[in-house]
C-alpha cells in the first residue's frame, strides 16, 4: 500500500505487465465436477443454464473480467472439449443488476428460469436494500456454447 498521497500505486518490483496475455491453456482443461455447497446454506444460491455462440475460452475470460469488475468473486471456472462452460461465482446482492446486465451483454441467452431467478433477486434486493444489500448471492452457471457457423447452418436448414 502506498503511504504517500501523491501516487495511487508505487511498485518496487518494476514488473511490467505483458500487453496481451491469455489464460486459454488453463481454460481448455477439462472441467471436473466438484461437490458444490447445498443450496439451502446460501439463501440466494442459484443454478442457471444458458447458451452462447461465443468461443468457450473467450467467454470464460470475458465473464471472469466482468464479474471481477463488478466486485464479484469467481470461485471456479472451466470449459471442456464439448463446448460446455461452467462457472461458480458470488457477488454482493447490491450488484445484482450489474451482474444480470453483464451476463446478457456477454452474449449469453439465459434459460427462462435464469431470467426469473435474477429478476426475483433484483426486485427483492431493491425493495429491501438496507437489510440485504451486503448479503452474498451465488450463481452456478452452465453454458453450452455453439460455434457461429453451426448456428448459421441450423438457421438456413430450417423449414422454408
Amino acid at each position: 500500500m502506498c503511504q504517500r498521497k501523491s501516487c495511487p500505486f508505487d511498485s518496487a518490483t518494476g514488473f511490467i505487465h505483458p500487453t496481451r496475455a491469455s489464460d486459454e491453456q488453463h481454460v481448455k482443461m477439462k472441467f471436473q465436477e466438484t461437490s458444490r455447497p447445498q443450496a439451502s446454506s446460501i439463501p440466494w444460491a442459484m443454478q442457471m443454464k444458458a447458451v452462447s455462440t461465443e468461443d468457450p475460452s473467450r467467454l470464460v475470460q470475458s465473464l471472469t473480467g466482468a464479474i471481477l469488475g463488478c466486485g464479484g468473486w469467481v470461485l471456479s471456472r472451466g470449459a471442456n472439449d464439448t463446448g460446455r462452460v461452467n462457472m461458480l461465482f458470488e457477488f454482493e446482492r447490491q450488484a445484482c443488476v450489474d451482474i444480470y446486465t453483464l451476463l446478457i451483454a456477454s452474449g449469453l441467452e439465459l434459460s427462462q428460469n435464469g431470467h426469473v431467478r435474477l429478476t426475483e433477486l433484483c426486485q427483492c434486493t431493491r425493495s429491501q436494500q438496507r437489510d440485504c444489500g451486503a448479503e452474498i448471492a451465488s450463481v452456478d452457471l452452465e453454458v453450452q456454447t455453439f460455434p457461429p457457423e453451426m448456428t448459421d447452418r441450423m438457421q438456413t436448414s430450417g423449414p422454408a
